[in-house]
């Protein structure tokens, strides 16, 4: 393994293929390094921060094409904090959850364990295939995932049911590399560190007036909700262009800097169109090849923005990951809880499409000298 030495011409001009956190696009630290000088060591209550979280705010509001009456609310904590905001604060009685792989698996859990809640219903397929939801009497909660980051499954989003219900989607990864209508969901909720090229620790969601209801009505009650995950808290700060805590700034000025970018290239119609040629390239090698396949059996379940590609028992994976690594080529390792001898390779917006075709290129070469 230490002797294989890809050579120069072949590789990616950015070896990063990282499914979170992601490629940081050089321009954006660039632009941290100068611009970013006079919003770091400063207040976040101040204008010059509130002025970087408005221009988050309107940024997703443009990518996303947000109708009148939704609101883009942000915290800190990642999505991990928001399922448990989202169990405190948007689930009146009882989810249903859609469970397909290790993360979409974890929202459930957390309303399992809810002492205020009643046991949720979860529909169940196996690693590299989805469910399909279903309307269901006493659900006002249906719990989806846009794509999930280990298994390189994604779904499309679409209402459960006509009702006062909600559709929560966990676009973690999804955000942005796949199409997506707000009319489709009442909360769309991701952290920044995959298609949006920043680092984790904040959430972002996108609500639906029916979803700021629902806040205000749990708000009502007697439920006890912790301040930190408190979402009257965050709407009120994020209306305000703050976080109720201190924020990362960085993250902050690398996410904006990213919004800015894609909305200059054509919004989400731009973005979701990188991301499917990207995955184009990469889902007919391993088509191609003799010794890989995608893990997705169905193309129309295969994800645009995380790729899982197999291989035969011949090459150990394993060892090609490492080759490229030693090479310069990094995190195509698999996701390490679902065990196979296969490759996980990102497709966020970032990652040119001709880097994913050198990347083929150099796993062939690799595999070849192995």
């Amino acid at each position: 393994m230490a002797d294989i030495v890809i050579p120069e011409d072949i590789k990616p001009a950015d070896g990063r293929f990282g499914s979170g956190p992601s490629k940081v696009r050089p321009e954006q630290l660039a632009a941290l390094a100068s611009a970013g000088a006079s919003v770091m060591g400063t207040s976040h209550r101040q204008r010059p921060v509130k002025d970087l979280v408005r221009r988050v705010r309107e940024g997703l509001t443009s990518l996303f094409s947000l109708p009148e009456g939704y609101e883009v609310v942000l915290g800190n904590g990642g999505t991990t904090a928001f399922w448990d905001i989202a169990a405190f604060g948007l689930v009146r009685e009882r989810a249903q959850h859609l469970v397909f792989g290790e993360f979409s698996s974890k929202f459930a859990k957390v309303t399992r364990k809810a002492p205020w809640l009643s046991e949720p219903s979860v529909i169940e397929s196996e690693p590299g295939s989805h469910p399909t939801p279903r309307a269901e009497e006493g659900v006002d909660v249906y719990a989806l995932t846009h794509n999930e980051t280990s298994t390189g499954v994604a779904m499309p989003i679409k209402r459960v049911a006509d009702d006062d219900s909600l559709v929560l989607v966990d676009a973690t990864s999804g955000a942005a590399g796949l199409p997506v209508s707000a009319d489709e969901f009442d909360v769309y909720y991701f952290a920044p560190q995959k298609s949006f090229a920043s680092d984790g620790g904040l959430w972002l969601a996108l609500f639906s007036p029916k979803a700021l209801r629902r806040v205000e009505e749990i708000a009502a009650t007697d439920r006890y909700v912790p301040e930190f995950y408190n979402l009257p808290t965050a709407i009120d700060n994020s209306r305000k262009d703050q976080t109720y805590n201190t924020p990362a700034v960085a993250t902050l000025f690398l996410l904006a800097e990213q919004l800015d970018w894609m909305n200059e290239q054509g919004g989400l119609a731009w973005t979701t169109a990188r991301s499917a040629d990207s995955a184009q390239r990469l889902y007919t090698w391993a088509e191609k090849c003799s010794y890989a396949t995608p893990f997705v059996a169905d193309p129309a379940q295969r994800s645009n923005v995380v790729a899982t590609i197999d291989f035969a028992d011949s090459v150990d994976a394993a060892t090609v990951a490492k080759t490229l690594r030693a090479n310069g080529i990094v995190d195509t390792e698999p996701y390490r809880k679902l065990g196979r001898n296969q490759l996980r390779i990102a497709m966020y917006p970032a990652i040119d499409p001709a880097d994913i075709e050198a990347l083929t290129t150099c796993i062939d070469y690799v595999v070849e000298r192995l």
